[in-house]
Parts: C-alpha cells; sequence; structure tokens
C-alpha cells in the first residue's frame, strides 16, 4: 500500500524519490559514505512513497555527512489504537524487499531498564505502517541494519516527555540515529496546510515540545505523530541540539496534482553534540 512489493521496483522508486524535482535532485553514494559527526535525529512522513517519498528524501540525503548509525530508533504514532500505550516490539526481525531488518534487543533491555513507560508488545506494530515506511530509505542508504521500533498509542505531553528521557538516558555517549515519523496536516487546501504547518515547524525548530501542543490545538493541525515529534525534542535538549533546521516542507498535492485537499509533510534535521 505505500511503496513497490518487490526488490527492483522499489529501488527504482526510492531512487526516484532522491530524483524527484521535489527531492534532494540528486543520488546519495551507495554504498553511503560517512562524515565525521554524531548521527542526527530527523522528523521524517510516512505516507505512500509516491505522495512523501521525495519529503523523506531530503531527510536521508544528509546522512552522509554523519558517522554510520551503529543502530536506531523510530518512533512512531499507533494510528489503529491496537496494543499497550507505549510499545517495543520484542525481537525478531521486519521484512521488507529490501531483506530483513533485525530488531536491537540489546537496545530494547536498555530502555526497558531506565523506564518502566515501554511494554514488549507485537499487536501494537501489527497493522502501523508509520515505523516500516522508513525502513527501505534506510536500507537503500545503509544496508544492513538494526533498529528498535517505539510505537506510542498515549500521545499525551506527559507519555511522551518520559519517553524522550528514556530515550536520552540510552543514546548518551552512543551513534545511535534517531527518528520520529509523523505527517502533518490532513485534507485541507495546500495553501492552507502550508500556513498552518508552518506553525508547528517554528515550534519544532525551537525545541518546544508544550508549544507544539498548543499551537495544534489552537490551529486545528491534525499531525498523526505529534508525541513522537514531542518525545525526539525532548531527547534532543537533553543530549545537547545544536540546531534544528526543516529541510523540506511540501505537502501531497505537489505530486499528485491536486491542490483541493492535502496532507502536509517535512523533514527536519536536529543536530546533536557529541
Amino acid at each position: 500500500m505505500f511503496y513497490e512489493g518487490s526488490r527492483e521496483r522499489l529501488l527504482n522508486q526510492i531512487r526516484s524519490c532522491f530524483l524527484s524535482p521535489h527531492g534532494p535532485g540528486r543520488l546519495p553514494p551507495t554504498p553511503l559514505t560517512h562524515g565525521d559527526r554524531r548521527p542526527p535525529a530527523l522528523v521524517s512522513p510516512h505516507a505512500g512513497y509516491m505522495y512523501s517519498g521525495p519529503v523523506a528524501a531530503h531527510g536521508f540525503a544528509v546522512l552522509q555527512s554523519y558517522r554510520r548509525p551503529e543502530s536506531i530508533i523510530i518512533i512512531g504514532p499507533n494510528h489503529y489504537g491496537l496494543g499497550t500505550e507505549v510499545s517495543l516490539y520484542p525481537g525478531g526481525h521486519w521484512s521488507t524487499p529490501l531483506g530483513d531488518v533485525i530488531i536491537d534487543e540489546g537496545l530494547n533491555e536498555a530502555l526497558m531498564e531506565v523506564s518502566d513507560i515501554f511494554y514488549m508488545d507485537e499487536t501494537s506494530h501489527s497493522m502501523e505502517h508509520s515505523i516500516e515506511v522508513q525502513l527501505p530509505f534506510l536500507q537503500f542508504l545503509l544496508g544492513e541494519v538494526k533498529f528498535t521500533p517505539i510505537c506510542i498509542l498515549d500521545q499525551s505531553l506527559e507519555t511522551c516527555t518520559a519517553v524522550g528521557e528514556a530515550v536520552a538516558r540510552v543514546l548518551k555517549g552512543r551513534d545511535i540515529l534517531l527518528i520520529a515519523s509523523t505527517d502533518f496536516t490532513h485534507y485541507e487546501p495546500h495553501s492552507q496546510v502550508m500556513e498552518k504547518d508552518a506553525k508547528a515547524l517554528e515550534r519544532i525548530t525551537a525545541l518546544d515540545a508544550r508549544g507544539l501542543y498548543q499551537v495544534n490545538s489552537r490551529y486545528g493541525i491534525t499531525m498523526c505523530g505529534y508525541g513522537p515529534v514531542a518525545a525526539v525534542i525532548t531527547a534532543a535538549k537533553i543530549l545537547g541540539c545544536s540546531d534544528v533546521r526543516v529541510l523540506k516542507q511540501s505537502t501531497s498535492g505537489e505530486t499528485s496534482g491536486d491542490y483541493s485537499s492535502v496532507v502536509g509533510y517535512a523533514s527536519c534535521l536536529l543536530e546533536l553534540a557529541e
């Protein structure tokens, strides 16, 4: 439903996202070359690749400037109301047409040790797409990777702050890539979505998790992953975030051609201190 089902078609689809007029316009080198900076945190969209893939590519394209991550944490919202409030996937692997992605069971255990807010639960992840759709991009750029998925049903500020604090404790001193998966305003005209989402992005670039909740409520910004973003903001602040940039803001209208009822997307980069 969200990306091509065969290896070659999916690889071509990912390449087209990078080369799209709405994407970075260039292909990163594969295998990816790496810089000497600590892996950052990203905010990344999770719609079908035909709609949000070019926006997502902006975030993944910057990874060549950073050290190769030893592992990845992806935090996404629970769209379907299944399972527990904050869910880790117990173990094993997830499969995409590009191969298997191993669950980082050691990272799971570390998170469980620092906070009792997490549950080991497969049910929460059984239908959820927000975390899964990040994986083919990571496989394309990094090859074999391992990761920990965190699926959040309770997106209250209190819960998501606790998640971010726990993640920060586990990330301290480690080269782990952190990703918050979210789309922004849903099913409104393009110009209105761009204006609304800009207000949310202002709060993200200010590392203001509470303010993000406030503008979402005040302006009716229907972000589906505001909680994961709040968790990443919280972790980034603790880890000495030095800079936040919006790499790309767009909507589904720019790829579909229908500007009357669109979904908003954005890619953001959060630099973390060494």
